[in-house]
């Protein structure tokens, strides 16, 4: 299962540990979902979420203030359980002694921000969902073309890399070759990115690794982008009939997402780079509720049957 820790959230948005050991820094989170426990301050854990990283601004600890001296030990030691990831606070608030104790005694990290609790727990729900999105690795390709992403697929050898680079060339922006580590951040949304190890590269045959970045500038690169379309080449089959009209739709499924897909068959003279550039600008177009394809079919439909009128 994936993870992370109080550790990476103290990097990524500066949190100060409040706490004593710094082992607890160490404790796994796996839950985006971030709670702010009003009614626990009050006393109800009928329905807590223990597993939820605990957010306290402003309202939860000026009603905790208020509490009697009996009600504040009890409500922190259960607020801090086993299951409790950590215990935010915002705002640069001061942290009770009661928390510190009761976080203490089960290895509850503590933190603290300066930021407003709004902001935080915006920033903290998108980064947890980032880091905790399910994940693949797909063999391809992967290009920013006019603000599409688009992932390309095939056999090794067909020339994925090659047509990267006349991408590249063409001013389009690479973010991954070989491997794409695809996540599903949200229903329907899926953004890919390169493995650290090699980013901003391209393996072409015969010549070897090349640094995009370093060749082409920080321009014609980018470090992750949503896909919204795949497209598959495949050596040219003669027997094969492929789409000459472009109303078939297949679709490539990522978890649970329905990738559309166009499947390119390679062969001597064919210029890809373009073909794809095309195929980008397209979907874009179809995106925007123009479709070629369909309008050419719906105007042959039409003389189709005035011709029969004409007939009779």
């Amino acid at each position: 299962m994936l993870s992370v820790t109080a550790k990476d959230l103290m990097e990524e948005f500066r949190l100060e540990l409040l706490n004593a050991e710094t082992d607890v820094a160490f404790r796994p989170i796996k839950i985006s979902d971030i709670s702010r426990p009003g009614m626990e301050m009050a006393g109800y854990f009928t329905y807590y979420p223990a597993e939820r990283i605990q957010l306290l601004g402003k309202t939860e600890m000026s009603f905790f203030r208020e509490l009697p001296v009996e009600d504040k030990k009890d409500r922190m030691e259960r607020l801090c359980t086993y299951d409790t990831p950590a215990v935010v606070l915002s705002r640069g608030l001061d942290a009770p002694a009661e928390l510190i104790d009761a976080a203490n005694q089960v290895g509850v990290p503590v933190l603290r921000s300066d930021m407003t609790t709004t902001r935080l727990s915006s920033q903290l729900t998108n980064f947890l969902e980032s880091q905790l999105a399910p994940m693949t690795a797909i063999h391809g390709v992967l290009v920013d073309i006019y603000g599409v992403g688009v992932l390309i697929t095939g056999s090794s050898g067909v020339g994925k890399s090659e047509t990267a680079l006349d991408l590249v060339r063409r001013g389009h922006r690479l973010v991954a070759d070989d491997s794409v580590e695809i996540r599903q951040e949200h229903e329907g949304n899926l953004v890919g990115r390169a493995p650290e190890l090699i980013k901003h590269l391209l393996e072409i045959r015969g010549l070897g690794i090349i640094n995009v970045m370093t060749l082409f500038g920080a321009g014609s690169v980018r470090n992750y982008k949503r896909i919204g379309m795949a497209i598959h080449l495949e050596l040219w089959d003669q027997k094969k009939q492929y789409d000459r009209l472009g109303l078939d739709e297949e679709t490539m499924k990522v978890f649970d997402t329905d990738l559309p897909k166009i499947t390119v068959p390679v062969r001597p003279g064919r210029n890809l780079a373009v073909i794809i550039e095309v195929a980008a600008m397209n979907f874009r177009l179809k995106r925007m509720g123009i479709n070629a394809a369909q309008q050419f079919s719906d105007q042959l439909t039409n003389v189709i049957e005035e011709g029969d009128r004409d007939d009779y």
